[in-house]
């Protein structure tokens, strides 16, 4: 036991190495938890790095395939004029950012950038569209594109904000794998980011698609000047579900002047999240959720390689690449191939077996 381990004590009495200890026994050989207790948590954010950082690996090679990394396309199928006040979102309609507001896409548009990501090695397809909820008008053509995407043999994927639950049972007729709805922070923080929905409303979309059958994706951003508090908050909000999600995308602030939190943060220390912080975020994420695919989201393009290997070393086991994402810049195909040969990583092929094995 090291010297830094062996004088910090966690709430409960026990050292970070007699939890580490006793946490990865359970992690790898018991039901996954939905009972995560906010104090619980916090114990894992203070956990000295190189202790997090052990236990987080250990879960992961518990549950997933080692050094696989599952490629995800993002594609905005209709962009700008969202009537929602996101602080963070260039797309809303109250932003101040020239982004001009379009149509939904054709059908067949959509499915020749489909086949355009899965050439270039993309597994699952997501496609994303700026509304506070799709009208009915809209269905047929967003089922006639999941229907298309998944006839090409790849995962599909669709954010198009608050669902009823005939909008639910629609999507998963048509075969939807997954359905992003992200939570985006803590429960006290969100209405400092958000004024025109409740957190509720996040909850009650989640639940939606839960009962209709489709995989759920949500997770959050972090950068948006909360404190740890709220990044507490935000994973004890998606590990104490009925059931994980079964992706979890960790976002890291991009900030976009004519926001209100770009306005706000571009220019100050608070705009970009410190590196460390945010891969004890995705650690935590992966400690708290081990059957989830926790995906490395926005902001990577701004991330070293070495903040995106600690990621994955962290238990980040999918990435959306492409050169952009639905309004801002990403990393792009070619030197996402160049970081994962550096690292000695591969894209995922096919469905990850181990996650499917259990559930909560």
């Amino acid at each position: 036991m090291n010297v830094m381990t062996a004088s910090v004590a966690l709430n409960d009495g026990r050292t970070p190495a007699q939890a580490g200890a006793q946490g990865n026994e359970r992690d790898a050989g018991s039901p996954v938890r939905t009972d995560w207790t906010r104090t619980e948590i916090a114990d894992l954010f203070d956990l000295p790095f190189d202790e997090l950082m052990f236990r987080a690996q250990t879960v992961h090679r518990a549950h997933h395939a080692i050094g696989q990394v599952q490629l995800c396309t993002l594609l905005s199928i209709k962009t700008g004029g969202c009537p929602e006040d996101c602080g963070y979102c260039s797309q809303s309609a109250s932003a101040d950012t020239q982004l001009k507001a379009e149509k939904l896409m054709e059908v067949q548009a959509v499915l020749a950038s489909a086949a355009e990501a899965k050439a270039a090695g993309s597994q699952r397809f997501c496609m994303g569209a700026a509304w506070r909820n799709p009208k009915d008008r809209d269905m047929d053509a967003v089922i006639a594109m999941v229907e298309g995407v998944r006839a090409m043999g790849m995962e599909t994927c669709m954010t198009l904000g608050m669902l009823t639950p005939d909008q639910a049972q629609r999507l998963a007729a048509a075969g939807l794998d997954y359905y992003n709805h992200n939570i985006d922070t803590s429960p006290e923080n969100y209405a400092n980011i958000i004024s025109t929905r409740s957190f509720e409303d996040r909850l009650d979309t989640l639940a939606h698609v839960r009962a209709a059958g489709i995989n759920v994706c949500s997770g959050g951003i972090v950068g948006l000047g909360e404190t740890r508090s709220d990044r507490v908050g935000f994973v004890h909000a998606l590990a104490t579900l009925p059931r994980h999600p079964e992706s979890v995308p960790v976002n890291a602030l991009v900030p976009v002047k004519g926001t209100v939190l770009g306005n706000m943060l571009a220019d100050t220390p608070l705009a970009k999240i410190d590196d460390i912080e945010f891969v004890r975020t995705v650690a935590v994420a992966r400690i708290t959720m081990p059957l989830s695919m926790v995906r490395l989201s926005a902001g990577r393009e701004s991330m070293s390689d070495a903040t995106q290997a600690l990621c994955f070393m962290a238990g980040a086991n999918s990435i959306f690449t492409g050169d952009q994402l639905l309004t801002t810049g990403n990393a792009g195909d070619d030197a996402d191939a160049a970081l994962l040969a550096k690292l000695g990583m591969t894209p995922m092929v096919g469905e990850e077996p181990m996650r499917r094995s259990s559930c909560c």
